[in-house]
Parts: structure tokens; sequence; C-alpha cells
């Protein structure tokens, strides 16, 4: 019965030490594998995420200048000639260059800045007056030229 035990015993402690083993080099392979595929699905969206923000972000400082724009010229009956006689806190989005402004005779006037970004996407804003009317749009679009603003 004493050699019954041992062996027991014995049998019991090569049991524990099975399962004490770590993972083998193909689990470990398989899991890193998983791992880049599931990378490279998500990697694309991100980054197609990022440069929505960046768009959105120049979207929202030519929105700002524009009513900017019609705040002064409220003020002062012309256009203002460039971006610090507004006096706005406007940054510039990674990768889009200073807004810049073009007044057109007094009665109108455009900004626009463009992109640096492999799409070219650019933006512009047009402030007009006509009537007595001012009008403001933002203008998405790959073209590097102003959009007419009269």
């Amino acid at each position: 019965m004493k050699t019954e035990l041992k062996a027991k015993f014995l049998q019991h402690l090569l049991a524990k030490k099975k399962e004490n083993e770590g993972f083998t080099l193909i689990e470990l392979l398989v899991v890193v594998i998983i791992i880049g595929i599931l990378a490279a699905i998500a990697l694309p969206s991100m980054l197609n995420q990022a440069a929505k923000a960046r768009l959105s972000s120049a979207k929202s400082a030519i929105g700002a200048i524009n009513r900017a724009q019609q705040a002064y010229r409220l003020e002062n009956t012309q256009f203002a000639p460039n971006v610090t006689t507004l006096k706005l806190g406007v940054s510039t989005p990674d990768g889009y260059t200073t807004p810049a402004i073009t007044a057109n005779g007094g009665n109108d006037a455009y900004v626009q800045t463009s992109a640096d970004d492999p799409q070219g996407t650019g933006v512009t804003g047009c402030v007009t007056v006509a009537n007595g009317i001012t009008t403001s749009t933002v203008i998405t679009g790959n073209s590097a030229t102003a959009p007419n603003c009269s």
C-alpha cells in the first residue's frame, strides 16, 4: 500500500508540473498574428478620423473669421484687410496654411485656407454684401482657387 501511495503522489506531482507550463511558441504567434490583423483593419479608419477632425477644425476657423468679418463690416463699413485686424484667437489646424484675407472693392471679401495634405482638401470662406444683406459661406473642395464672391 505504501508503494501505491508513492505512485499516486508522484503522479500528482507530475500532473501539477504539467499545469504550470507557459504558452507554446505557436500559441504566442497566433495571438500576435490576430493582433496584427486587427490593427491592420483599425489603423486606416483611425487615420481617416484624424483627417476629418483637421478638416472640421479648418471649417470652424474659417467660419469664425467669416463671422468676425461680418461684425467688422458692420462697425467700419468695409472688410478687414487681414486676420490680425480682426483680433481673433483662431489657430490654424495641422496640415493647413494660415488663413489669408482678400478684400474686393469693399462690397465683398473672402478668406481662404488651403490644405498641405495629400488629398488637397481646401477650405474657403466667402463673406458677401449685396443690397445691404450680408451672407457667409464655407466651401470645402479640392480647388486651390477662391470662389467668386460677387
